[in-house]
């Protein structure tokens, strides 16, 4: 959804938005998120704040993720708020290769032009909202690396050494 922020002056407005699950999909082969088990229902209200544009909003869904230890599929809810700031850029600085940020800029999403599309932000936020190491659970074992069998499921009876590869000659001087 594109909104026009030159329409937003006085009153703040709000949006409302339901993407559906065939939204998320994407051709990043190795992103986190695989998918979505429902929709995403979003929120936002966009205020105009001198020359700036605050975004409040909140979300909820539930995510498909990809575990970081043993590469299973789980689901993971997801209520985030949120809130951001806006500006657009003038045309002589959307014309500029390089553009160095002042200190108070930083915090600020800069929009080329007066439109701004809300599926970008909401989908921005969601990544902003999972763990660096997404884990289907907090105890979970992970892959064998030696046979590759996923020890939540099934035991294996490979030796694991433990410590890393690099030392392991140090260890035979004990």
């Amino acid at each position: 959804m594109l909104v026009d922020l030159s329409q937003i002056q006085q009153e703040p407005k709000t949006y409302y938005l339901h993407l559906p699950e065939e939204w998320w999909l994407q051709d990043v082969p190795n992103d986190q998120i695989r998918g979505l088990y429902e929709p995403v229902y979003a929120r936002l209200t966009i205020e105009k704040i001198g020359k700036r544009f605050m975004v409040r909003g909140e979300l909820k869904t539930t995510l498909m993720l990809q575990c970081d230890r043993c590469l299973d599929l789980y689901a993971r809810e997801l209520t985030a708020d949120f809130h951001l700031f806006l500006e657009p850029l003038s045309n002589e600085r959307i014309m500029d290769e390089e553009v160095e940020l002042a200190d108070e800029e930083m915090g600020v999403d800069l929009v080329p032009g007066q439109i701004v599309e809300l599926e970008h932000i909401i989908k921005e936020q969601i990544y902003l909202s999972i763990p660096m190491k997404t884990l289907c659970k907090e105890d979970c074992l992970g892959l064998c690396p030696t046979c590759g069998v996923n020890r939540n499921k099934e035991k294996c009876s490979c030796h694991v050494i433990q410590g890393h590869p690099a030392f392991q000659e140090l260890r035979k001087l004990l």
